[in-house]
């Protein structure tokens, strides 16, 4: 094979496991989950041209700058199935493979090509659904009630409980991962005083977090940054004539902040995950938007800046009771529970787009059914769900054709075409966008209008 069709084969694969990925990204975090088909398609894709791709000869032709045209034909049958790729990291292209048809190619993108003269799929034209959840408080106008007890502490290390060592011990290889603390201790004995009256407590450490205690008194601790856990803790430090007891809590994870720092959480005996709100991320590299294109980096299409990996947390319905339901948090660096809630999350609105010559496919979840049609345009609507706004052009019926569609069905489907929204010139390269309400009751399944049948809770943990 040569090196162009190399270069196509993998662009291609690239490109497709990007799309697969796309299609099944999940932010459980954020108010807007990512579900949707795409990879079922491109599954069928590849499924039509399975025994070619499989068993046919490939050949490759470049078509200008950067395009692609690589063919799979079955030498016995005549049949061909083609992948027309654009590895240009900026520039779209348009492709004419004449009895075959014209092709706009995406810059980054691949075209697989039935029979190489029909697309079924572009890896830039992936349709998706957002869905966004809405939160509401599942306590109204009872705020939880907190008690604080103490938990005993228990031996881990190996079953050796407290043991001497005449050298330092690396954390992890002694707790063996059993704990994330450690106790080191020692004694300096002091014979004249005077001689120690400007002494300074000087400790080196890769750990994260470190508590200091001189003759049993909290002397100060110190916390690693999220990118350089490693510091150095130095603090003036008086000491007593003859023993004295130097203490060193040493962790392996923690960050200095109000509120809850670390710890674990538990609903009615059940644990829903560990929870570590003050160890946010970098505040600096992330963009409201996301450019696909080009080598991929992991400084591209950062999110999340200057906020913790996570904050919400699913709590399973199967975990919950009728009446008390019981929160536990072990918080291991102490702090204020009042800004840790319990809420119901359900479905509110759903987005999607489709470009020309592909299906709209929308659904609501849990029961619920599409009431309003928030947004609707076919042309070349700008901005993302939540703020999408009309181009410079747009079809007067695209409102009309979704109502029709979608209105009290829990899912709907549309055609994208020029001849759905009433286009008579024109109009190929467009790309319907939606935003839908999914607010109704289904009469079908006479569930309640509601929460009942569709509620998440979730715990939110955060510091003032």
């Amino acid at each position: 094979m040569s090196n162009h069709r190399i270069g196509t084969f993998l662009i291609a694969c690239s490109a497709l496991l990007w799309a697969c990925s796309l299609a099944t990204t999940v932010e459980y975090d954020a108010n807007a989950i990512i579900i949707n088909g795409e990879r079922r398609i491109i599954i069928s894709a590849l499924k039509i041209g399975e025994k070619i791709l499989t068993n046919g000869t490939v050949t490759g032709k470049q078509y200008g700058n950067l395009v692609y045209l690589t063919t799979y034909t079955n030498n016995a049958t005549g049949e061909k199935f083609c992948f027309l790729s654009n590895s240009h990291n900026s520039q779209d292209a348009e492709v004419d493979l004449q009895q075959d048809g014209k092709y706009y190619v995406p810059a980054w993108s691949v075209s697989i090509l039935q029979d190489c003269k029909k697309e079924v799929f572009n890896t830039a034209k992936v349709n998706t659904q957002t869905t966004v959840y809405v939160k509401k408080p599942a306590t109204e106008g009872s705020p939880l009630k907190w008690v604080w007890t103490s938990d005993p502490m228990e031996d881990t290390l190996q079953g050796q409980g407290t043991f001497k060592a005449s050298e330092l011990l690396e954390q992890k290889g002694v707790t063996v991962d059993a704990s994330d603390y450690l106790w080191y201790m020692t004694a300096v004995v002091i014979n004249d005083t005077s001689s120690w009256k400007n002494a300074t407590l000087h400790v080196t450490t890769t750990g994260h977090v470190l508590h200091a205690y001189v003759n049993g008194q909290y002397i100060g601790a110190q916390w690693g940054k999220y990118d350089n856990v490693g510091f150095i803790y130095e603090k003036p430090i008086a000491l007593n004539q003859g023993t004295n007891v130097i203490s060193l809590l040493s962790g392996t994870v923690g960050h200095a902040n109000y509120g809850l720092g670390k710890g674990h959480a538990w609903v009615n005996g059940q644990s829903i995950g560990r929870y570590w709100p003050t160890m946010v991320a970098d505040e600096n590299g992330c963009s409201d938007t996301c450019d696909y294109r080009g080598n991929y980096g992991p400084e591209r299409c950062v999110s999340g800046c200057g906020e913790p990996s996570q904050r919400f947390y699913h709590v399973p319905r199967s975990f919950l009771n009728n009446d008390t339901n019981t929160l536990i948090l072990f918080e291991e660096m102490g702090g204020n529970p009042s800004n840790v809630s319990v809420q119901k999350i359900t479905v509110g609105s759903i987005c999607a787009t489709a470009d020309y010559g592909s299906t709209l496919e929308v659904n609501c979840q849990g029961g619920k059914t599409i009431s309003e049609i928030q947004f609707a345009s076919y042309g070349d609507p700008q901005g993302k769900c939540g703020s999408f706004q009309k181009g410079e052009w747009e079809s007067r019926d695209s409102t009309t054709v979704v109502e029709r569609a979608c209105i009290g069905k829990d899912s709907c489907s549309i055609d994208v075409t020029s001849s759905t929204f009433g286009i008579r010139k024109g109009g190929t390269n467009g790309q319907l966008a939606v935003q839908l309400l999914c607010d109704g009751s289904n009469p079908e399944d006479g569930r309640y209008k509601g929460f009942v049948g569709s509620v998440h809770f979730s715990l939110s943990i955060s510091t003032p």
